[in-house]
């Protein structure tokens, strides 16, 4: 017992006979060590996770890419498919009750005339025919990867009847098959056009990083005439070399390459500056000493360090290719029918007289609008998990 400095009151005092252990205060409480010990991919998730913007872009184009796989079952008519009867025909609502009474998923049936005055066809929904859609039903046989043959879609319209979510184009095709078709060629082409450019950026920002000097003057010269070339016209003068007797898949592999060489130089001015600040570290000058050839110390110890930087920087790169195709794909000079890519379908929008009667020839540009910020909302958000310590 002590007395206390003030009152007189007396404060008690405890002392533990416990050991004294010197390097308690040192000990990582479970939290703690679970954070200081989690590898810098662990690490760059939860922060990532933090940015809901970027969680919920990622999960949204998972969901396009899952989409890409299973386009035939999708997509209730088959790309090529013509309705002759329903010649841009407007898009149909989806309805649950008629009459007071709940059918479920049903469309009312089209009657179509021809208005003399203007040419144009006229359609107008007649309640009298009541058109359930089906679900998990036999419809227009495809080729699934262009390998087996089925006719199993998610959803068909009514035996006899017309199911036209988003109306039909000039030759009678539906516009909603269609998207889901062209989804597959232009998010895939963004992959396949990043892998080549990423590849060309490590490796060529590998070397003028790593050896400085003449080289790096070289190569960052040839950088700067690249980027110095306006973008569309050095697409479109190299697309329009491409042989119009080449087979699609030939000239969609032309132009994903295309698009390859002309975005590599970003991704390689980035690998240069950040092996310019490693290859001065002493990991880098140890594995020199050790004998490590200039390829070894490049892939093997200098550009795993920023991995990630590199993944969030070619995430963002990736809608400048889809834009690339569809640009050049709206300009009739990049993929062309039976192709069908978003460029493609917006191609057909480009007279403004049928834009004005037929808005809804323009709805493939949604799925792009989407696309290109997802892409960059998830991008900004891997970039700033790329350095999970700040």
């Amino acid at each position: 017992m002590t007395p206390s400095p003030g009152n007189g009151a007396v404060v008690e005092h405890f002392v533990s006979d416990a050991p004294f252990d010197p390097r308690a205060a040192e000990r990582l409480t479970p939290e703690q060590e679970r954070y200081f010990m989690a590898s810098q991919w662990r690490l760059m998730w939860w922060k990532l996770k933090l940015h809901k913007l970027a969680v919920v872009s990622g999960a949204f184009l998972l969901f396009l890419y899952g989409t890409v796989l299973i386009s035939e079952f999708l997509a209730p008519y088959s790309v090529h498919i013509r309705n002759t009867g329903f010649i841009y025909a407007p898009p149909q609502r989806v309805h649950l009750f008629d009459d007071g009474k709940f059918v479920g998923p049903f469309v009312y049936g089209m009657d179509y005339r021809l208005n003399m005055k203007n040419l144009k066809r006229e359609y107008t929904a007649n309640s009298n025919r009541v058109e359930r859609i089906r679900f998990f039903c036999r419809g227009d046989q495809y080729q699934f990867w262009g390998m087996t043959t089925g006719s199993l879609h998610l959803f068909c319209p009514a035996e006899g009847g017309a199911l036209f979510l988003l109306g039909t184009d000039r030759l009678g095709r539906d516009v909603l098959s269609r998207i889901i078709y062209g989804t597959r060629i232009s998010l895939t082409i963004g992959l396949v056009g990043i892998s080549f450019s990423f590849l060309l950026g490590m490796v060529i920002g590998g070397i003028a990083g790593y050896f400085g000097g003449w080289v790096d003057t070289v190569i960052q010269r040839m950088i700067e005439i690249l980027q110095s070339f306006p973008q569309i016209p050095l697409w479109m003068a190299l697309s329009a070399v491409l042989p119009l007797s080449w087979s699609p898949l030939l000239i969609y592999f032309a132009i994903t390459i295309i698009l390859a060489l002309i975005e590599w130089t970003s991704l390689a001015r980035a690998v240069r500056s950040k092996l310019f600040a490693l290859r001065e570290e002493e990991f880098c000058t140890a594995a020199k000493l050790m004998g490590a050839k200039p390829a070894r110390i490049i892939g093997r110890h200098l550009l795993p360090g920023f991995m990630s930087y590199l993944i969030a920087a070619a995430t963002l790169s990736i809608p400048n290719m889809i834009l690339g195709e569809t640009a050049l794909s709206f300009l009739g000079l990049g993929l062309r029918p039976p192709i069908t890519s978003w460029g493609v379908l917006l191609n057909e929008a480009q007279n403004i007289n049928i834009v004005v009667l037929y808005p809804w020839l323009m709805l493939p540009v949604v799925p792009v609008v989407l696309t290109i910020l997802a892409f960059s909302l998830l991008g900004d958000g891997l970039r700033d998990a790329a350095d999970p310590y700040k």
